[in-house]
């Protein structure tokens, strides 16, 4: 993750627990002799796609139009229509970012362009009518790197247990969530640019995906991290309702949301570093700005990663407000974390062990809470997983429950070859496995072993029937129970994979309380 993401994750983690227990598209390429078993129509146009392995695949979709120039934050324009069969076998440009970062942390985004509003589909069939469930990944990155083309997020595999696949990408840091005074009043008060291009990305599901086969009204979003904060973040969107039916969100963090405020200042600092007089910049100056410039600001002070702006129409209040408030969908969900979340800090330098002693004397009331870890360091790393990521995944569970179907899980099956030589399941280490990409994304430190497929099988299998039924148990999983508030329920994805009865509950009841008086 980004060092000012990491930084921020940190601050935000340390707060809380020491306040208590601790203008257009690239011309679409014309071919002369499509194959017509390939193409598609879609609103804007007619899309000849590639097959492989009975697998059709549509990649570089435009779902909007390029927000460069005037259309820099603002809300998603529509495409431009174009003449003859556009080309669309290769991904499109992913949004700026930092580059070489999302190469650190899960693979190459692709190359990088403003112009980067693009979606990707993978498909069994191309009937229309066949009405497939439809699940569309958000990527993660802390909201300032990736793209839906990370080869670890390709849809081959899931499409062929019978689902419509679509990855999207979305506009990140400044140029995605951003605030300054000379955009406020044309904006109508507009911040969260990239929550609207995700918004924009399920609105072009609705109008077209039933040309790839799929279900406009059966519809699940589910993403990673970042992405998972944004499925939270649609579940709490007014502007995102009845655009999807049900939701995964795999690792999402309990990291507050900025406030208006936040974000002005932000935006007022971010014209300074550019030599723009600050709060004296103009709406034309800031547009005016390469847009290379905007991935070059790694200090805190500078970014609002990883967290989305509360207070506009696409999020007017906080995630957990929203949620607390009941006010979010009522959509079934599933939710949960893995075993070692802490390498999202400790990749950029974070010692878990300063961690725990920067928390004084609430050292000793966190303490008790693991009585079988002996040293600072792994207190720290599971202190660390527990408050931003384990608590906060019970929380939302419990609050969704009121209004919707959950289910819980805790991903702590190692890879097999890489047993013994790391203490658990580090952030993101899930994904090949729910997306069952593992053998094919070359994304691995090792391959896979057999038992490493068999599980990726078994949780692809139930991912799809979760999208299709809206329950995910399928054979070879033991009974998967909702979770609620009276019946604690978590499966744990191990090497036996195990239904656990009020998990970890006491420390993370502990926690949650902690939390809560930090809110």
């Amino acid at each position: 993750m980004h060092k000012a993401v990491s930084e921020n994750l940190v601050s935000c983690f340390l707060l809380l627990i020491g306040a208590s227990l601790f203008p257009c598209h690239a011309m679409a390429v014309v071919t002369n002799g499509p194959n017509a078993a390939n193409t598609v129509l879609v609103d804007a146009g007619m899309l000849e796609g590639s097959r492989d392995n009975n697998v059709f695949s549509f990649r570089g979709i435009p779902f909007a139009a390029a927000p460069v120039a005037q259309w820099r934050w603002r809300e998603p324009q529509p495409v431009e229509k174009w003449n003859g069969i556009r080309t669309a076998k290769k991904f499109g440009n992913a949004c700026i970012q930092t580059p070489g970062l999302s190469e650190k942390n899960g693979g190459s985004p692709g190359k990088i362009s403003e112009d980067c509003l693009y979606l990707n589909v993978w498909t069994p069939g191309l009937q229309q009518g066949a009405k497939l469930p439809v699940m569309v990944w958000i990527h993660g990155g802390g909201l300032v790197f990736g793209s839906g083309a990370v080869p670890g997020y390709g849809g081959d595999s899931l499409a062929k247990r019978g689902a419509v696949i679509v990855s999207i990408n979305y506009r990140m840091g400044p140029l995605g969530f951003f605030s300054h005074p000379a955009l406020d009043a044309e904006n109508t008060g507009m911040k969260n640019f990239g929550l609207l291009d995700q918004i924009a990305a399920l609105k072009w599901v609705q109008k077209n995906i039933s040309a790839f086969g799929g279900d406009p009204g059966n519809v699940t979003i589910f993403g990673q991290s970042a992405g998972a904060e944004s499925v939270l973040a649609l579940y709490s969107s007014p502007l995102a309702r009845g655009l999807f039916h049900k939701g995964i969100a795999q690792s999402p963090y309990g990291i507050p949301g900025h406030t208006l405020e936040k974000a002005r200042n932000v935006g007022v600092a971010i014209a300074s570093e550019l030599g723009l007089g600050g709060i004296r910049a103009s709406a034309a100056q800031l547009r005016a700005v390469p847009a290379e410039k905007f991935a070059e600001f790694q200090k805190p002070e500078l970014n609002l990663s990883p967290g989305f702006i509360a207070g506009d129409a696409a999020l007017p209040a906080t995630i957990l407000d929203t949620f607390q408030k009941k006010q979010q969908a009522a959509m079934p969900l599933i939710i949960g974390n893995n075993s070692d979340e802490a390498t999202v800090a400790t990749a950029f330098g974070v010692d878990p062990a300063k961690v725990i002693q920067g928390l004084g004397k609430s050292r000793i009331f966190v303490k008790p809470l693991y009585p079988k870890v002996t040293n600072d360091k792994e207190l720290g790393r599971q202190v660390m997983r527990d408050a931003v990521f384990t608590a906060f995944a019970r929380r939302i569970s419990y609050l969704q429950s009121q209004r919707a179907p959950v289910w819980r899980y805790y991903f702590s099956y190692v890879q097999e070859r890489l047993r013994g030589s790391q203490p658990g399941v580090g952030h993101g280490g899930e994904v090949p496995y729910m997306l069952d990409t593992g053998n094919t994304c070359a994304c691995l430190p090792v391959a896979f072993s057999k038992s490493d497929s068999n599980l990726a099988q078994r949780i692809g299998d139930s991912w799809v029937a979760f999208a299709r039924t809206g329950n995910p148990q399928v054979s070879g999983l033991p009974q998967w129970q909702r979770d609620s508030v009276k019946n604690d329920r978590v499966l744990e994805f191990s090497e036996t994979i195990t239904l656990r009865k009020s998990f970890m509950q006491p420390r993370i009841n502990a926690l949650i309380l902690g939390l809560k008086a930090a809110d």
